[in-house]
C-alpha cells in the first residue's frame, strides 16, 4: 500500500494528495523507470556518474511547465558534460517529441512517466486526484544522493529557479 500525504500540495488553493514517500536531502535517490519513446525505457542507472537535475512538470503543454522546461533547456548549455537535465512529465512520448520539436528543446532529456508512474510514486510526487506529477526540482550528485529537493506547495506557481541552479553549481 502506497504512502499518501495530504496538506503539502495544492492547485489554486485546493488540497491534493501526493502518493509516495517524502524524500529529503541526503537520502539515496530511488531508482525509477520512465520512457524516452513508446518502446524505449530509461532508469536512474542510465545517467550513472553524472550530476542530475530532474525537472518535474505536470504537463509540458501548460504555460508554467513550458517556461520551466525552456529555462532549464537554456541553462543546460552552460553546465558541461558531467551534468544532465531530465524533464519528466506524464505526457505521452510522441506528444513530448512534438513539444520538443516545436519549442526547440534540445539540451534537456524529456522523459515520460505515463505508463506506470514509477518516478512519481518512488519520489512521492504523484498527485492522486489528477494522475499528474507535482512540480518539483531534484538535484542528485554523481553517486545518486539527493543534494537538493523542492516540491512546490502550489502547483500553479513557478519553482525557485535561482535556488536550484545555485545548488547545482555548488556540485560542479
Amino acid at each position: 500500500m502506497a504512502i499518501e500525504r495530504t496538506g503539502v500540495h495544492t492547485l489554486k488553493g485546493n488540497p491534493l494528495t501526493l502518493v509516495g514517500p517524502e524524500l529529503k536531502v541526503g537520502d539515496k535517490a530511488p531508482d525509477f523507470t520512465v520512457r524516452s519513446s513508446l518502446v524505449d525505457t530509461k532508469s536512474l542507472s542510465d545517467y550513472k556518474g553524472k550530476i542530475k537535475l530532474i525537472n518535474v512538470v505536470p504537463s509540458l503543454f501548460t504555460g508554467i511547465c513550458d517556461a520551466q522546461t525552456r529555462r532549464f533547456n537554456e541553462e543546460a548549455a552552460k553546465l558541461g558534460d558531467n551534468v544532465v537535465i531530465l524533464t519528466i512529465s506524464v505526457d505521452l512520448p510522441p506528444s513530448q517529441s512534438q513539444y520538443c520539436a516545436a519549442a526547440g528543446i534540445d539540451k534537456v532529456v524529456v522523459l515520460s512517466d505515463h505508463y506506470d508512474v514509477s518516478f512519481g510514486t518512488a519520489y512521492g510526487v504523484l498527485i492522486k486526484e489528477l494522475r499528474l506529477l507535482a512540480r518539483s526540482i531534484w538535484i542528485l550528485d554523481a553517486d545518486d544522493t539527493i543534494r537538493y529537493v523542492k516540491v512546490n506547495s502550489e502547483m500553479a506557481e513557478h519553482p525557485d529557479y535561482d535556488s536550484a541552479l545555485a545548488a547545482l553549481k555548488e556540485l560542479l
